[in-house]
């Protein structure tokens, strides 16, 4: 059985960094689900895993484009360091704020100056490719979608 579009997916993964370093694991916890074809994970996890066989593992390259995109420039912003409180004056320090526009935003601390702070709005794999190492533990098929049609009220496939 290979993975296509509406199949219930379960997969064991770990996402490593260029430098191998470990960010994330599903080994030894309960698997990754998510139904193929939906948009429900990363772009590029999805498109490697297409046609995978149940059983099967690999290694999946998602370059940023196909993850979590670019870094955008227009996502940092400098704050006055006393608007910051001292125990969050650390690189890697995820905020919450509220933008000008009233929307709940969640800034991580990317550098600290003698006055400002700067503030990153982009994920923190933004611009990161990740590589995925990854198992299929388990294919449902996606059900068939039934209408009823014609006089008789029979069931055919939609």
């Amino acid at each position: 059985m290979n993975i296509s579009k509406g199949d219930l997916v379960s997969v064991e993964y770990t996402i490593r960094l260029d430098d191998d370093r470990v960010i994330e694991t599903t080994v030894g916890e309960a698997p990754l689900s998510y139904t193929h074809g939906q948009n429900e994970i990363l772009q590029g996890l999805e498109a490697g895993l297409e046609g995978m066989r149940l059983g099967a593992a690999k290694v999946i390259t998602v370059k940023p484009a196909d993850a979590y995109g670019e870094i955008h420039p227009e996502g940092f912003f400098e704050v006055q360091r006393d608007r910051v409180p001292t125990e969050a004056q650390r690189i890697g320090i995820k905020l919450e704020t509220t933008a000008p526009d009233g929307r709940v935003v969640f800034p991580y601390v990317a550098e600290i100056r003698t006055n400002v702070i700067v503030l990153d709005l982009n994920h923190p794999l933004a611009g990161r490719t990740l590589r995925f190492d990854v198992r299929v533990v388990d294919i449902q098929r996606g059900e068939r979608q039934l209408v009823t049609g014609g006089m008789r009220g029979r069931e055919t496939e939609a």
